[in-house]
């Protein structure tokens, strides 16, 4: 069958599609032009895809003969799941593999934002390190710093797992209270949201992208955190209201904030690459040689299985 890869993989996880099917790929770092991927939808079997390719309707209109979409991802925001299905096409992810390389992350920026690293490192490039002061370039503690986490899956668990080490007290918000067991093991207190966001000095959102989820911190939200509580967000963009989030950080309603992904994602939100008090970074969470690998040969043995006409391992829509 034929096989359309729209992003650079692993040369290894590439030859073993290219062993049991025709391969058409992306070879370069950026994402598939839609106009070139509409082009080749048209006679493609199998579809290994990333985030930023949009499977939408239009798209799927243009395959009459996709049988399986394989998303390297976790989250599926970017894929019309229930097309897809009444199309009888098969659609998967790649969870689990990428949990602490996200969760590292996450409190990279945690670390990042509250001890001024990134600043830090700019001014002493720039020769504007000179002497050492008590009362120059001052952060804020991490260590017994309370730690709100909302959404408790496996990445917002990893976290609070290495939040632990750092003595924080951890506040969580989920939409189903886990066991009282495991609240136990990870040191979490289930409170609603308004007592999170008030009680943090941390807050730090692990949701999945959803009608339910879309600006879940806006304006009024910002407003019940301290004003020296970060923010953090390695889950999706549109979770935060942006323009709201500039306002804040612009006003030092809070105290700075730690980003991995962006509301209209590329770009960014106009003012927010001008603050100093939040870090940015280019949607890295689960940039690691070991998790890319490890996602790109899960979405394989997703595809492959998809199109012998076996079950997914991770298939979204296969009940």
């Amino acid at each position: 069958m034929k096989v359309l890869v729209t992003a650079r993989i692993p040369e290894q996880i590439l030859s073993l599609i290219s062993n049991e099917h025709e391969v058409v790929s992306n070879p370069e770092d950026r994402p598939m032009p839609r106009s070139e991927l509409l082009e080749k939808i048209v006679d493609t079997e199998g579809l290994l895809c990333i985030l930023q390719d949009i499977i939408d309707e239009e798209l799927l209109d243009r395959a009459p003969k996709l049988k399986m979409v394989a998303n390297i991802a976790v989250g599926y925001d970017n894929v019309d799941v229930a097309a897809a299905t009444a199309l009888g096409i098969r659609v998967s992810n790649t969870p689990g593999v990428l949990t602490d390389a996200t969760a590292d992350l996450a409190f990279a920026l945690i670390l990042a934002v509250a001890r001024r690293i990134v600043e830090g490192d700019n001014r002493t490039r720039q020769g504007e390190f000179k002497y050492f002061a008590p009362l120059l370039f001052l952060g804020s503690d991490v260590s017994g710093k309370s730690l709100g986490i909302i959404g408790l899956g496996n990445i917002g668990k990893a976290v609070a797992r290495r939040a632990r080490g750092f003595n924080m007290p951890i506040l969580y918000y989920n939409r189903r209270r886990i066991p009282e067991a495991e609240e136990r093991e990870l040191g979490a207190s289930y409170v609603d949201v308004e007592r999170l966001l008030t009680g943090s000095d941390f807050v730090s959102l692990h949701v999945p992208l959803s009608a339910e989820t879309h600006h879940l911190i806006g304006k009024e939200e910002l407003a019940r955190m301290k004003p020296t509580a970060f923010l953090i967000n390695a889950s999706r963009g549109p979770v935060v209201d942006e323009r709201a989030l500039v306002e804040a950080l612009k006003l030092k309603r809070i105290a700075g904030a730690g980003l991995d992904v962006y509301e209209n994602e590329p770009l960014l939100t106009p003012g927010l690459s001008d603050l100093d008090n939040v870090v940015l970074l280019p949607h890295t969470g689960s940039a690691t040689l070991e998790t890319r690998t490890r996602m790109a040969s899960l979405a394989a043995e997703n595809l492959l299985a998809g199109l012998r006409g076996e079950r997914p391992p991770n298939c979204l829509n296969c009940d």
